[in-house]
C-alpha cells in the first residue's frame, strides 16, 4: 500500500493535538482522525442554559511547562482561584493559603487548627523542596506511594486525614493515595510555581487553542479507527497508508488498538453541578471535608473564579466525588448543607457528570514519568498514561511522541 501521508494520528485529545502541532511545525505531512464529533478528548465543556459545565471539574495550572509552547495562556482569559483551601471540621472553617501568593493569609494559615504548627512547617518544607529542587533530582529520589511520602516527611495522621487526603484525592482522583510519590512531587511543584484558573469559555477552550493553528482539512472528525498496523490505519471509509501511526486515544481504547500494551487501570469521579441565586462563599476557593466522612472530595463556587460560567445573577457550584459509585444527588445536597454551613434548599441541580475513565492510575514504580512511546514497526502511543496523569502529561506525551516519530522518519530517510 502506498503511503497517503507520513503520519496518521489516531485521537484528537490533547496528546494527539500536541503531536500534530510538533509534526506540523516540522513540515511533516500528517492526518488526524477523531472518532467523535469534537476535539479535546477528556477535556470538554457543555453550554446549558447559560451555564458552562465542564465534563467533570477541571482546572488549568499555569506552571505546566508545555502550555507556553503550544498557546498564549493570556488568550484563554483565565479566572483565578485562591491558592489555598478551606477545610470544614465540625462548626469551624479553617483557611489555609500559599503565603507566597497571599502573604496576608500567612498568619491565619500558621494558626489554623489543622494538625500542628510543626505539621504545617514540614509540609511547607516538602512543597518548597518540590518547587525549587531540579526535576531530575525529584524524579530520581526513592519512589513510594503518595501516602508513604507524606508520612516519610513527618506529617501526622491529623493533617493527612483532615487536609491532604481530601485535597489530594480530588487532584489525583485517588482516595487511597496510592499514586507514585514522583507524581506527587510534580503536582506540588506545579501548585507552588503556578496559578490555578479556568478559561472564560470553559475548559474546552484549551484544546481549541492548541488546535487553532492546525489546518482544518487535515483533521477528520466522526472517523472511528477499527484497526492499526504497521503502515496502515483502517477506518469505515477504507485504509489509509502511512509511514507511522500515533495512537493517542484514551488508555482503554489504546489497549484495544494496540493489544501488546499493558492494561492501564483508570480512576473515576463524578461532579454534581448546582445553581444558586446566592453564593455560599464569596471567595473562589476550594472547600474540602476535614470531618473524614469520605463522600465529597471537594466543592467550589466555580463562578466566583470565572463569572462567565453562570448567567448574570446566578452562581455555579461544582462538587466532586472520587470513585466509581456516585451517591444520589439528595445525599450530596445534605453534605453540602454541612460543608457550607447553610441550607441548599433553594439550589437547583443542573446535572451530574460521571467520568468513568478520568485519569490513569499511576502507582509506583513510575520512575521518571516517561514510559516508552515507540513500539516498533512505525507504531507509537501517546497520552497521559505514558507520562504523568494530568493535562501536562497529555500535552508533554504528545509532544515527546512526535519527536520520536520525527527521529525515526529521519533515520529511515
Amino acid at each position: 500500500m502506498l503511503a497517503e501521508t507520513d503520519v496518521v494520528i489516531v485521537g484528537g485529545g490533547l496528546a494527539g493535538l500536541a503531536a500534530a502541532r510538533r509534526l506540523h511545525r516540522a513540515g511533516v505531512p500528517w492526518r488526524l482522525l477523531e472518532a467523535s464529533g469534537r476535539l479535546g478528548g477528556r477535556v470538554a465543556t457543555d453550554a446549558v442554559d447559560g451555564y458552562l459545565l465542564d465534563r467533570g471539574f477541571q482546572v488549568l495550572n499555569t506552571a505546566y511547562p508545555r502550555l507556553g509552547t503550544l498557546l498564549d495562556v493570556d488568550s484563554l482569559e483565565l479566572g483565578w482561584f485562591t491558592s489555598g483551601v478551606l477545610v470544614r471540621r465540625g462548626d469551624r472553617l479553617d483557611r489555609l493559603v500559599n503565603p507566597l501568593r497571599e502573604p496576608g493569609g500567612a498568619p491565619g494559615t500558621a494558626l489554623a487548627g489543622i494538625g500542628s504548627l510543626l505539621d504545617r512547617i514540614r509540609f511547607a518544607a516538602l512543597a518548597t523542596g518540590c518547587a525549587t529542587l531540579p526535576k531530575s533530582r525529584l524524579l530520581t529520589a526513592p519512589e513510594t506511594t503518595t501516602e508513604a511520602a507524606l508520612r516519610r516527611a513527618g506529617l501526622s495522621d491529623t493533617i493527612i486525614e483532615e487536609l491532604l487526603r481530601p485535597f489530594l484525592s480530588g487532584v489525583l482522583i485517588d482516595r487511597e493515595l496510592e499514586t507514585s510519590s514522583h507524581v506527587l512531587a510534580m503536582i506540588l511543584r506545579s501548585f507552588a510555581r503556578g496559578r490555578i484558573g479556568l478559561p472564560a469559555r470553559g475548559m474546552a477552550a484549551l484544546p481549541r487553542a492548541v488546535a487553532e493553528p492546525l489546518p482544518a482539512d487535515l483533521i477528520e472528525l466522526d472517523t472511528p479507527v477499527a484497526e492499526v498496523a504497521p503502515g496502515r490505519v483502517r477506518t469505515q471509509a477504507g485504509d489509509i497508508g502511512c509511514r507511522a501511526v500515533v495512537v493517542a486515544v484514551d488508555p482503554p481504547a489504546a489497549g484495544t488498538l494496540l493489544p501488546t500494551l499493558a492494561r492501564v487501570r483508570m480512576h473515576s469521579y463524578t461532579t454534581y453541578y448546582h445553581s444558586t441565586p446566592d453564593a455560599p462563599l464569596d471567595e473562589p476557593i476550594l472547600l474540602v471535608d476535614g470531618d473524614r466522612r469520605e463522600m465529597v472530595a471537594n466543592t467550589v463556587v466555580v463562578s466566583n473564579a470565572a463569572p462567565t460560567y453562570a448567567p448574570t445573577g446566578w452562581h455555579l457550584v461544582a462538587t466532586s466525588v472520587v470513585g466509581p459509585s456516585a451517591p444520589p444527588e439528595p445525599a450530596i445536597r445534605r453534605e453540602l448543607d454541612r460543608l457550607y454551613g447553610r441550607s441548599t434548599a433553594d439550589w437547583t441541580h443542573l446535572t451530574t457528570v460521571e467520568v468513568p475513565d478520568a485519569l490513569p492510575a499511576a502507582p509506583p514504580p513510575q520512575r521518571r514519568l516517561r514510559k516508552p512511546v515507540a513500539l516498533g514497526d512505525g507504531l507509537f502511543v501517546a497520552g497521559d498514561h505514558r507520562d504523568s496523569p494530568s493535562i501536562q502529561g497529555a500535552l508533554a506525551s504528545g509532544w515527546r511522541t512526535a519527536g520520536a516519530v520525527l527521529a525515526e522518519l529521519r533515520a529511515v530517510g
